[in-house]
This record gives structure tokens, sequence and C-alpha cells, in this order.
């Protein structure tokens, strides 16, 4: 799977607005995402248009998650940026078994973005060592200097 920078900017922005407590305008999301301003409004203007984020205009205004963090998945977002996936071309008669291998990797790929959302990356950001015990590392709570099996 490829992710594009537009895609990852938009993660970006809602993981910004999934730990927010009040509307965010879009240049404070510019600034502490790194993203490009004209960029930043182009994704937020997509993201509202799919109706994953709201908007009101004027000083209070800004931008804010259109539903919970725990009920906007990964792959919400990059449906949006990346739109529905093209289909391969089709094997040659010799790596037909290869489609069925594909089918269920993106299977697999959407079952795994489908079920992660936002409040789960914001949960495992606050975890001590950065949410290690979801990447392979010992678990947050394992006593120091003892390996884990």
């Amino acid at each position: 799977m490829r992710i594009s920078a537009r895609t990852q900017y938009a993660l970006g922005a809602m993981l910004a607005l999934a730990v927010a407590d009040s509307p965010v305008h879009a240049e404070r999301i510019a600034v502490t995402q790194d993203i490009p301003r004209r960029f930043c409004d182009n994704i937020l203007l997509q993201l509202r248009r799919a109706g994953l984020i709201r908007s009101q205009r004027g000083p209070d205004g800004g931008y804010w998650l259109a539903r919970p963090p725990g009920e906007i998945a990964l792959a919400d977002v990059i449906r949006v940026t990346e739109g529905a996936e093209q289909a391969l071309r089709p094997f040659s008669p010799a790596a037909a078994p290869l489609a069925e291998i594909w089918d269920r990797l993106r299977s697999h790929e959407d079952a795994l973005l489908s079920e992660i959302t936002l409040a789960d990356v914001v949960a495992s950001r606050d975890r001590p060592n950065g949410g290690a015990a979801s990447n392979g590392g010992p678990p947050a709570d394992a006593p120091a200097g003892r390996e884990v099996p």
C-alpha cells in the first residue's frame, strides 16, 4: 500500500482535531502538522465535504470532528483522500493464483484500517514509550531489564 502525502497530511489534521478541546483554525493545523497552508485548506475542504469534519467561520470558528474520534476509522480518512482502489490489471494465466492473494491482502489491509480509530491512535500516542507494546516492544508494564516472552 502506498500512502500519498495528501493522506498523511489528512491523517495528521484529523489527529490534531481529535485531541483538540475546541474548534481549531486552519492556520494552526497547518503550522502544528507542518502542512503547506493552501494544501491544508484543500484537504480540510475535502474532509468537510466528505462529512468527517465540520467548520464555522469567524474568530470563534474553526474545524472540529463531525463524530467522536472513536467513530472515525483511519480507513474513512484514507478513502476520502485516496479514493477507491483501482483494480489491478489481470494476471497472466500462469500467475492467476496471485489474484486471490492480492484480494486477500487488500481485504486484510482494509479490515485493519477500518478497525483502528483516531481515538486508538491518540491513546497509543499517550502510552509510555510511545505505544511500544503495539509495535513489537515490551509491554509498558514489563519490569525494566527483563525480557518478556
